[in-house]
């Protein structure tokens, strides 16, 4: 049986002037899977006999083999290559997944470190059919085999601690986080320990890697489906996610702001009060954003029903946080279309609270007044300071005039 080439070929060095041909090589090996080295010859699988007309006694060898055989890689972008074997690889991909649901004890031992690889280090693959095919297989796996559950979600996790600290590569984290989220869904209650350590030192940093917008939307669903299952992690949550709030990428601040809104729509009110304060700093500072579509993504929370009722029962310890930033931008931003949205954020806030609304006000002018006044006294002295030393001779840089 012959198997895809695991060393790729030699590279020759390039002529540095040459920088376009060197971006079309990169992008045609873009293309194909991320585990595919082509040399130009094509692949070829011996066929196997069908595990069900074989004897029992010698399916498992077979097992292994075909597993083995369907570790091959083959180019899915190439549409005329390899017809045969692509076909050949699919049709025992389908037998497996039967073979699994049907048979009893086929998963040994001898048998788990050949599993892993095909189920989980195939998911590498950039060709999205053959991630959709090792999802089914393993979600099948996962469901009809308990004693499997820890150690897959144990090589799982191993998966995307390699994937955040040391490659940041790895084409199926949107699948695998899709399996997880029907996983978290059957936790039972209370939750492991190992769960809460997966959420904390797994889940939460995943949202550091330069392509989150890739598996985003399945990573928020397990996030929230942890939260549902036990609120008290809404802290730890929160907290982990201010932690690694991004400081200059504008389009991943939307993406948390998209995921903080989701986890806001299932936040019990006793955790709410819990991390009221870091998150509304947080969202000050979004609303200040010069980046529009930040302060716009932000300013939306005002027209979430159940966000503000929780806002409307806090507004004493929100709207002191809020209100300087609403305020100074409601005067100054640039986008008439952010202006327009503070304005009726501060009417809402005007409405929950006048007293309180009235009284930042009133201080919030009064600072403003004393700030004026200070600036001014210093552009006062500066310039008495200029004249003096003109009288001295000096200019105002302190350089004596030749």
């Amino acid at each position: 049986m012959s198997s895809a080439p695991t060393t790729p070929p030699s590279v020759d060095k390039v002529d540095g002037f040459s920088r376009k041909s060197v971006r079309k090589a990169r992008q045609k090996r873009s293309q194909s899977s991320s585990q595919f080295r082509s040399q130009g010859k094509p692949i070829e699988l011996t066929p196997l006999p069908l595990l069900k007309d074989v004897p029992s006694s010698e399916q498992p060898e077979l097992f292994l083999k075909k597993l083995q055989q369907c570790c091959v890689i083959f180019d899915f972008m190439d549409t005329l290559s390899d017809l045969k074997m692509k076909e050949y690889k699919r049709s025992t991909l389908n037998e497996l997944v039967d073979y699994i649901t049907i048979s009893r004890g086929c998963l040994t031992e001898q048998t788990y470190p050949e599993v892993v690889r095909m189920l989980l280090e195939l998911f590498d693959s950039e060709d999205p059919r053959e991630r959709d095919y090792l999802k089914t297989v393993l979600h099948r796996i996962y469901g009809k085999f308990l004693g499997l559950r820890a150690f897959i979600r144990k090589q799982i996790n191993n998966i995307f601690l390699r994937f955040v600290y040391e490659t940041e590569h790895f084409n199926g984290v949107a699948e695998l986080l899709e399996i997880l989220g029907s996983i978290i869904n059957g936790f039972a209650l209370p939750l492991k320990a190992e769960h809460k350590q997966f959420l904390v030192k797994v889940l939460i940093p995943l949202h550091t890697v330069r392509s989150l917008s890739l598996f985003h939307a399945q990573l928020a669903y397990c996030i929230v489906q942890f939260l549902e299952k036990d609120p008290s992690l809404t802290e730890p949550v929160i907290r982990g996610l201010m932690k690694f709030w991004p400081k200059t990428c504008s389009q991943k601040e939307v993406m948390f702001l998209g995921e903080l809104e989701e986890i806001l729509d299932v936040i019990e009110p006793s955790q709410f009060i819990k991390i009221q304060e870091p998150l509304f700093k947080q969202i000050a500072k979004c609303v200040s954003s010069p980046h529009f579509q930040v302060a716009e993504r932000a300013l939306y929370y005002w027209n979430n029903e159940y966000i503000m009722s929780l806002i409307e029962e806090n507004s004493n310890v929100i709207l002191p946080i809020m209100f300087s930033s609403l305020y100074r931008i409601s005067k100054e931003h640039w986008n008439p279309a952010i202006v327009a949205l503070v304005y009726n954020v501060l009417k809402a806030f005007m409405e929950m609270n006048s007293a309180m609304f009235d009284e930042l006000t009133a201080t919030y002018k009064s600072d403003r007044q004393r700030e004026k006044k200070k600036e001014k006294e210093r552009e006062e002295l500066w310039k008495k300071l200029e004249d003096l030393e003109l009288k001295r001779g000096l200019r105002p840089d302190g350089i004596i005039p030749t």
